[in-house]
């Protein structure tokens, strides 16, 4: 098939007859390198500028700029806010005794708050604080707290140890204490991070329970051991019976 873009005298008389499209001319880079300057140039600079850089240039703008601005302004500084409200946290934050009330009880409303209360002789206390850090930081619009056990009761005992309350309203909405309920003294991240995503304190990405596949392999397993004690139990009584 003949190019219809060719420049034959044949496609000529069809172009006149109007058979044929016009002719495409070929696109100018260069023109297109301009208009495209030209559509960035109409670009409003202040949609690229900070707010400091948004006070400093106010001078140079027109009243319809201005106008723009302003509305522009207030998107920018309510986006700011949501996210430093967002990201108020992000640290696993140590409290005194005396501090309790009004950091956790008495915190601000609807904010979920974690407090970890623990003793530096108890191994899996450690355990906890570190997972607890890394959660913090994960997780900053969740308030994260550790406060020594002494400070706050008096002659707690170390087998209640580690214990988490979780808070929200001055409520207290989860709690795990000692090291069974914390998640044993092999506790991993993710389920830690499990447990308090059960109760609400945070929004957890993991779709489901790190030690589902470990208690489904143990149920696994006394279901196996059961079964074949009943067959040992039963050729027992068929032998004693022979």
């Amino acid at each position: 098939m003949q190019d219809p873009n060719e420049d034959t005298e044949w496609n000529e008389i069809l172009r006149n007859f109007g058979i044929l499209p016009p002719k495409e001319e070929p696109k100018d880079e260069i023109e297109e390198m301009v208009l495209r300057l030209q559509q960035e140039a109409m670009v409003k600079p202040y949609e690229k500028m900070t707010l400091a850089q948004l006070k400093e240039a106010e001078d140079e703008f027109d009243e319809e700029d201005i106008k723009a601005i302003e509305i522009y302004r207030e998107k920018r500084l309510q986006e700011w806010k949501a996210l430093k409200k967002k990201q108020k946290f992000g640290e696993l934050r140590e409290i005194s005794g005396n501090q309790y009330v009004n950091e956790v009880t008495n915190a601000e409303k609807d904010l979920w708050v974690v407090i970890h209360l623990y003793r530096s002789s108890v191994p899996m206390c450690f355990v906890v604080n570190q997972h607890l850090s890394v959660l913090a930081r994960k997780f900053p619009e969740t308030k994260f707290v550790k406060a020594v056990v002494n400070s706050c009761i008096e002659h707690y005992h170390d087998n209640c140890l580690p214990t988490i309350f979780v808070y929200k309203n001055g409520q207290i909405e989860g709690k795990f204490i000692g090291i069974i309920e914390c998640g044993g003294i092999n506790l991993k991240l993710e389920e830690l991070e499990w447990k308090l995503s059960e109760v609400g304190a945070i929004q957890t990405d993991l779709e489901e329970n790190p030690k589902k596949g470990i208690a489904d392999m143990m149920v696994s397993s006394i279901r196996n051991i059961s079964i074949y004690d009943s067959d040992s139990s039963g050729s027992d009584t068929e032998a004693k019976e022979n």
